[in-house]
């Protein structure tokens, strides 16, 4: 093995001098399949308009030339490797895995072709490790960060593609915080988040979605008790109780009042309008330029903390959609209702951030890391259907909506 290591090494360095290399930058204008062998590396890139790109290893001493593989595309070039579980083992495990990874040539993706069992942890690598599966968000081998079906695969790459540094933080931290306490883990989120506020993904999505600030109102969560039970509802219904700043303080001040007073044995959180909570307000996003004092604040002031220290006696009542910060806060709750229409995602991976509302915290608590590494890398949606088949929603209740449109579920 010392010896491949340092046969590998020697060849990327001598193809790095060699002017006819094929891999020197990306082949935009190839029709068909080019290769070139870097560092024992077979690197297949093929033109955007095709949308190929297969990466196969050669770590593992003595192996005959690699046999075909089926392509993966999709619509932005990035580096990625395809490998077989022996063959991620051996790239996991080389003494050079921190050149094939750094650097913006550097790969930020495995996908794993065959089917093993187990695979060894990729522990802080910052890769997405991808495992293939019958369907998205499918079994896979337990240290995969995400599993996807084969008709999956390309469109991921290329939300990845778009997002390479906000998708492997998310994978990263997915890793661990499904291990930690509550509290520990939504202080790693929020540090995660605040890191990639400041980073080049988000500050290219504000650029083109400049910030337009949102008008405080009287007020934007309701509170309504009757004896024994808390009812909190979101009530900015023209902006799909969109998490502003204002929305957060409120919503973690009402629940406050649960916590302070043990007569309260029910507390049921919904949502007025279409939907219960469309996620973070777009029009706030990026106004604070103090991430560090945005991360503080983030943490004195967490809705999702205090809903988690709540669940045994809290339901939430979603309907319509229920994206990003609104799923994030209500998976902490111990039973979680759903309307027929309602619409589950994670989108923030387009805007180049994590989920930040504590969903790296609660939603792998109800589905498993996989499956929420699924959703975060890809913003896709889910219906109630699939969330009750995975356990993100407890049970899909038929009800109406009031004269007055109130969206609020009717039990």
């Amino acid at each position: 093995m010392v010896e491949l290591a340092t046969q590998a090494h020697d060849a990327s360095r001598q193809r790095h001098r060699d002017p006819h290399s094929l891999v020197r930058e990306p082949l935009r204008s190839r029709t068909s399949p080019q290769f070139d062998e870097l560092g024992g590396i077979q690197r297949f890139v093929d033109a955007p308009d095709a949308f190929h790109v297969a990466i196969l290893s050669r770590l593992v001493r003595g192996r005959s030339p690699p046999v075909p593989v089926p392509a993966l595309s999709y619509a932005v070039i990035i580096t990625h490797l395809a490998l077989t579980s022996a063959e991620y083992e051996a790239f996991v495990r080389s003494p050079f895995v921190d050149e094939l990874i750094a650097g913006e040539e550097g790969v930020s993706a495995i996908v794993i072709l065959d089917s093993p069992t187990a695979i060894t942890p990729p522990g802080s690598l910052p890769l997405v490790v991808c495992a293939l599966g019958g369907e998205f968000g499918g079994v896979g081998p337990a240290h995969a960060d995400v599993v996807f079906g084969a008709g999956d695969v390309d469109a991921a790459l290329a939300t990845i593609g778009r997002s390479p540094i906000a998708a492997v933080a998310l994978s990263v931290l997915l890793r661990m915080s499904t291990f930690l306490p509550v509290d520990s883990g939504l202080a790693a989120e929020s540090a995660t988040y605040s890191l990639l506020q400041a980073g080049p993904e988000f500050a290219s999505w504000r650029t083109r979605t400049p910030a337009k600030g949102a008008a405080p109102r009287e007020s934007v969560v309701r509170v309504e008790r009757c004896e024994g039970r808390l009812d909190i509802i979101l009530d900015r219904a023209d902006r799909h109780n969109a998490v502003s700043r204002q929305l957060r303080d409120e919503l973690a001040t009402a629940l406050q009042i649960a916590v302070a007073d043990d007569s309260i044995t029910s507390v049921c959180l919904r949502g007025e309008g279409p939907s219960f909570c469309s996620g973070g307000d777009l029009a706030e996003f990026g106004e604070r330029v103090d991430v560090a004092t945005a991360h503080i604040t983030r943490l004195a002031r967490s809705p999702g903390r205090t809903i988690a220290r709540l669940a045994s006696r809290l339901t939430a009542e979603i309907h319509g959609a229920t994206m990003g910060g609104g799923i994030e806060m209500a998976a902490f709750a111990g039973r979680v209702v759903a309307h027929p229409d309602t619409r589950i995602a994670l989108p923030e991976i387009d805007l180049g951030l994590i989920p930040g509302a504590g969903g790296t915290v609660s939603m792998p608590r109800r589905i498993g890391r996989q499956r929420t590494a699924a959703l975060g890398l890809t913003g896709r949606v889910i219906d109630a259907p699939t969330a009750l088949a995975w356990g993100l929603i407890d049970e899909i209740t038929e009800v109406g909506y009031s004269a007055h449109g109130n969206g609020a579920l009717l039990i």
